[in-house]
C-alpha cells in the first residue's frame, strides 16, 4: 500500500463539509470508521454528479473501483467535517481522487479512490468524453 500524502485543507481544489450525526457514533463515543466512506462520498459526488458539471455520458453512472483510507485521529460528535477533494489522475474511463477529512482544522483521515464510468445497460466501463475530461481538469491536484 502506497502512502497517501497528508495535505493542508487549502491545498485541495474543492472543499465541502458534512454535518456529524449522533447516529454516526459508536459505543466508544466517536464517529464509527464505517461512516468515513460516506464523508468521502460527499466530496466526490459533489464533483461528478453536479448537474452543472455534466461529467457523465448518457445512460452512465460512476462506480467505485478502489478505495484506500488512513485513519489518523478520532472524529467526535457534535460538529462538522471539512472535506478536501482533488483529482490526481484522469484516465480513459476512470478518475482517481485524493481526499482528506478535517475536524476543527485537524487532519483526521486521508483517502485515495478510483471511480469508473460504466454504461448502465452493459455494465461495462465507458470512456469519459473529452468535454467531461476538460471539466474535471479544474480539480487536478498539484502533486
Amino acid at each position: 500500500m502506497k502512502s497517501i500524502p497528508k495535505l493542508n485543507l487549502n491545498e485541495f481544489p474543492y472543499i465541502t463539509h458534512d454535518k456529524l450525526r449522533y447516529g454516526d457514533t459508536d459505543k466508544q463515543g466517536h464517529v464509527n470508521n464505517a461512516v468515513f466512506t460516506t464523508f468521502y462520498e460527499t466530496g466526490r459526488v459533489e464533483i461528478v454528479y453536479e448537474p452543472k458539471h455534466q461529467i457523465l455520458s448518457e445512460n452512465c453512472s460512476f462506480v467505485i473501483a478502489h478505495i484506500e483510507m488512513n485513519f489518523i485521529a478520532e472524529i467526535h460528535w457534535p460538529g462538522t467535517l471539512d472535506i478536501g477533494t482533488g483529482i490526481i489522475k484522469i484516465g480513459n474511463s476512470s478518475v482517481t481522487f485524493l481526499q482528506a477529512l478535517y475536524q476543527n482544522g485537524k487532519l483526521v483521515s486521508t483517502s485515495e479512490s478510483i471511480l469508473v464510468q460504466v454504461n448502465n445497460l452493459s455494465k461495462k466501463s465507458e470512456p469519459l468524453n473529452l468535454d467531461a475530461k476538460k471539466r474535471l481538469e479544474k480539480y487536478l491536484m498539484n502533486r
